[in-house]
């Protein structure tokens, strides 16, 4: 499962990026698995799955560690 850690929060709009061995990816809150969306910080280690949506990758099953 590929880790990385979160670069960039955007609270009011429920998303945020991930810094990954790939590049930065797109996650929703809803991706967000073990803790709420708005306890997560920029910089927390992550690890995710990802998959293909209509608009590129994003991250899934996003887990804090």
């Amino acid at each position: 499962m590929p880790q990385g850690n979160i670069k960039k929060l955007v609270a009011d709009k429920g998303f945020g990026f991930i810094s990954g061995d790939k590049g930065d990816i797109f996650f929703h809150l809803s991706s967000v698995e073990g803790v709420r969306f708005e306890e997560l910080t920029e910089g927390q280690p992550v690890e995710y799955e990802t998959e293909i949506s209509q608009k590129g990758p994003r991250a899934v099953s996003v887990r804090a560690l």
